[in-house]
């Protein structure tokens, strides 16, 4: 394989830390997280009780009051069931105002960050759906740093007039804070937005069926799967092993970024439909890469979008979206789109031209390309006077892609649009910084040679421990219990129970 030698370097980290029993995620575009010294541990859940002691056997009822108690370097475990809720914490000053179900505004520190984290093996449910607030709703409000959010579902929060564009599932405007294994979804709105912030970290996240069923600029306009809007001079925020599907507008959305951003090894596919049909709805892109609404903007910032998979959007798989400068489109594939890569770009005159710099992509059935006069484009596909087939493919079904991680958390293995051993796309491409086996990189997202993906961790830090005697307690498995099996729950919970929170109080 060869390999740059930062990533050369890369690994001897990872082979030291896994020595030593830790896990890191450790890929091009971002810092591995250290292991955070030892903090204080409290626990959440829905039959708890605030006025509680916080502890295993004893847990609190609310997220909100955890946060009122947490430093840095503190864990929250919260565990199994469903929390809904039904107000924010605040009155709506307006029905065009902004209210938070949960806000997190409480912030670690480098090293040391605040986790609220799934308790092992359970999975907790934030269920907005009830909420009747008369305004814009965000069910997570994270304006804090150093927080890391892991293992939560997040679903349903609601539009409550039809004078707003999108309530939000989960907004961001803190910087540094890792969003990790979040199944946000059914929200009348987008699943996740970076609003403000730099240096966040969305891992192995999933975002889906969101649908702005009665957002004032037309139902569907306004429901991405992730979307950053970052202002300028903040640190770049990076989207990894993320997937977006049956999203009302795009699957990810990065229009107005003037702050860079990367996407890699993620996945969005029927995107612009209402949900579950083929009735359009919004734009309908896979990856919107920038643009600043059809203007030309000399603020603009380069974006990256690398080994990536885009299929049966409704519109463009990869879509440059009048952005003024040359964005990074490095081994992607793209299948079935209408077209898969679209790289409208805008001069200084403000006349449309093509934009972005493309290597080894693979763009297969649909429309391949449009507005590439003008790009920095080679080693692609489309540049191999072939006519490709199915047969160069292991797979190219369209179903499963939303099947259940692996136990890392990372994205299924699949042989969907992977190559056959005998593809003539195999080593056709060039060096762009990424590893590869073989003479050349291969085209796409895949790495034919590389086989099954391996059983790497994919966690964004070591987990502080929860079994007595151990350092390290994997995020799937329980105390003694390798995944998949049954373990006792603690005292006095019960792991499916419902809490139904007024969260009107202090944050």
């Amino acid at each position: 394989m060869h390999l740059p030698p930062r990533w050369r370097a890369l690994r001897l980290i990872a082979a030291a830390s896994a020595a030593l029993g830790l896990s890191a995620a450790i890929a091009p575009g971002t810092a591995a997280a250290s292991s955070a010294a030892a903090g204080n541990t409290y626990y959440v859940a829905p039959n708890g009780n605030d006025n509680a002691a916080g502890t295993q056997a004893a847990p609190w009822a609310s997220i909100a009051h955890a946060q009122a108690v947490v430093t840095a370097g503190d864990t929250v475990y919260l565990r199994g069931g469903t929390y809904a809720y039904t107000r924010a914490n605040s009155a709506c000053a307006s029905q065009t105002a902004r209210v938070d179900a949960i806000t997190l505004n409480r912030s670690g520190a480098p090293g040391n960050p605040i986790r609220y984290w799934a308790y092992p093996g359970e999975k907790p449910v934030f269920d907005f759906s009830r909420m009747r607030d008369d305004c814009r709703i965000k069910g997570f409000d994270v304006t804090g740093n150093w927080i890391h959010l892991k293992g939560l579902e997040v679903t349903g929060v609601p539009q409550n007039n039809n004078l707003n564009h999108e309530s939000w599932g989960i907004w961001i405007s803190g910087s540094n804070n890792t969003f990790e294994l979040i199944d946000t979804h059914h929200h009348m709105g987008p699943g996740l937005f970076i609003q403000n912030g730099g240096g966040n970290l969305v891992l192995n996240t999933d975002s889906h069926d969101n649908y702005d069923l009665r957002s004032s600029n037309g139902a569907g306009e306004s429901a991405d799967g992730f979307g950053a809007h970052i202002p300028a001079g903040n640190a770049g925020n990076v989207f990894r092993g993320c997937r977006a599907w049956w999203n009302a507008d795009d699957g990810f959305d990065l229009i107005s970024a003037y702050s860079s951003v990367i996407i890699e090894n993620s996945w969005a596919w029927r995107n612009g439909y209402v949900p579950g049909t083929t009735t359009g709805a919004g734009n309908g892109n896979g990856f919107k890469a920038g643009g600043y609404g059809g203007d030309y903007d000399p603020g603009a910032v380069k974006h990256t979008v690398r080994t990536s998979v885009a299929f049966l959007n409704k519109a463009a798989g990869f879509y440059a979206n009048h952005h003024p400068i040359a964005n990074d489109y490095f081994n992607n594939t793209s299948y079935g789109n209408h077209p898969d890569f679209n790289m409208l770009g805008v001069d200084s005159g403000g006349a449309a031209v093509g934009r972005g710099n493309l290597r080894n992509n693979l763009a297969y059935t649909g429309t391949l390309t449009s507005n590439m006069n003008g790009t920095n484009a080679a080693y692609n596909s489309w540049h191999l006077g072939v006519t490709l087939t199915d047969s160069q493919f292991q797979s190219v079904s369209t179903s499963g892609w939303d099947a259940p991680r692996q136990a890392d958390g990372s994205l299924p293995a699949l042989p969907h649009l992977r190559l056959a051993a005998n593809s003539t796309l195999i080593d056709k491409g060039t060096s762009v910084g990424l590893p590869y086996k073989g003479s050349a990189p291969d085209l796409g997202a895949f790495e034919q040679s590389a086989g099954t993906p391996p059983a790497v961790r994919h966690e964004a830090e070591s987990a502080p421990a929860v079994c007595p005697g151990t350092i390290d307690a994997d995020h799937g498995s329980r105390c003694g219990h390798p995944i998949g099996r049954t373990a006792r729950p603690a005292p006095a919970l019960s792991p499916g129970h419902r809490s139904l929170l007024d969260t009107r109080e202090a944050s």
